[in-house]
């Protein structure tokens, strides 16, 4: 997860009605994230050939109020992964902003080292590699990872400009102290003339977190 310190005006067209953006010690953020799925079921069945992919996405973070409680959520600006069947169901269902591209990832795990490289995109010309410990720690409570990785509703705006709102539950993850990174990322290309600033842009901060069991529940509009 490479985090970046937006300004809020970058993401005020992206807002699902009734969302407003959430912020950690006054500062926004959008974060690129790669990860994986291993043993994906849908409504419990697993679909040949779609249980393990890679998933890179962009997105930040808001939250919604309902009756006097908010929840916090993630926006995906899009959401890259390699199955056209994957990007049928997620846009049609929940219309989110799937684009199927070519993805590949790599996992090497020595005493002293854990690298974790993933390359997406058309000639997989994207790339985001992180050196870390292979001995994880939990997350400090009020900490800036605890805000990036403690969102579990996903918010969606639908074409008849209302919102899709889904539950994800998971544990709470652990993180990686992460040694180095390396980006190389053409922000432009893949997600639009309002995020060529992340181009170069240093991220404020760079985690690896654990994986865990996901569910994502069926969605409500609001």
């Amino acid at each position: 997860m490479a985090n970046y310190e937006v300004d809020p005006s970058v993401l005020s067209d992206f807002l699902p009605p009734k969302t407003e953006l959430d912020f950690f010690n006054d500062t926004c953020y959008a974060s690129l994230v790669g990860f994986r799925f291993f043993d994906t079921r849908v409504k419990g069945i697993r679909v040949p050939f779609h249980t393990d992919f890679e998933e890179i996405n962009l997105r930040f973070y808001v939250r919604y109020c309902q009756n006097g409680e908010w929840k916090r959520g993630v926006v995906f600006i899009k959401e890259i992964v390699p199955r056209r069947a994957i990007t049928f169901i997620a846009n049609t269902f929940y219309q989110e902003k799937y684009q199927t591209l070519p993805t590949w990832s790599s996992v090497s795990a020595l005493p002293e080292l854990l690298t974790v490289h993933y390359k997406w995109g058309r000639r997989l010309g994207n790339e985001i590699t992180v050196m870390a410990s292979p001995r994880y720690e939990p997350i400090g409570e009020g900490s800036e990872e605890e805000f990036i990785t403690e969102h579990y509703w996903g918010y969606a705006k639908q074409k008849d400009n209302a919102t899709k709102e889904y539950k994800v539950e998971h544990p709470r993850w652990n993180v990686h102290p992460v040694k180095d990174y390396n980006i190389s990322c053409d922000f432009e290309a893949l997600y639009g003339k309002a995020f060529s600033f992340l181009n170069q842009l240093r991220p404020s901060s760079v985690l690896l977190a654990q994986g865990s069991p996901i569910t994502v529940y069926n969605g409500n509009k609001i």
